[in-house]
Formats: C-alpha cells, sequence, structure tokens
C-alpha cells in the first residue's frame, strides 16, 4: 500500500487457518535508516546534531524536527549520551 511519506508493506504468513507470522514494514524504517556501510547518517539523526536542548531529561526540541518527517517517530525515538552518562531516568506509571 502507498502512503504519503513511502510505501508500507504487510506480510502475512498464514498455517492452518491461522495467522503464523506478521510483519509490517512502516515509512520510517526506510526513511530512517541506521548509518549505511560509509558511516554517512540518515536525514533523521542530521536533522538533530546540534539541536540545543533546555532540559535534556525532556527533550521537547526535537519534537517538530521528527514529526516533520513522520508523525509516528516521536514515539520511537530515543536520546544518547555519546560520553555514556546517564540522561534522564523515567518511570511510568
Amino acid at each position: 500500500m502507498e502512503a504519503p511519506r513511502r510505501s508500507l508493506g504487510h506480510w502475512i504468513r498464514i498455517k492452518n487457518g491461522k495467522i503464523e507470522n506478521y510483519q509490517a514494514v512502516i515509512p520510517a524504517t526506510r526513511n530512517g535508516s541506521p548509518r549505511d556501510p560509509q558511516g554517512n547518517i540518515d536525514a533523521f539523526e542530521a536533522s538533530l546534531l546540534g539541536a540545543p536542548l533546555a532540559k535534556p531529561e525532556e527533550p521537547l526540541e526535537i519534537l517538530p524536527k521528527l514529526h516533520s518527517f513522520d508523525p509516528c517517530l516521536a514515539c520511537s525515538t530515543h536520546i544518547i549520551n555519546l560520553e555514556g552518562g546517564k540522561l534522564a531516568k523515567l518511570r511510568v506509571v
């Protein structure tokens, strides 16, 4: 199925009348790929490099940039500290 941000793929394997395996490949999977063999970064990562964060534990500044690529990205974005320190501790209640 073609989606506004790129194609959307659903793969379903049915065995004995039941779904044995289901996989969805969403546009963000293709648009935001990991670094390529030459070390080039994707557009998502490039747009965030050097972005100032007033509160790293609540990185709200990055949401508009990510939403401009794909409105679903904000729910699956993680921030890392390249120096290895902890940025935030979150508790879901």
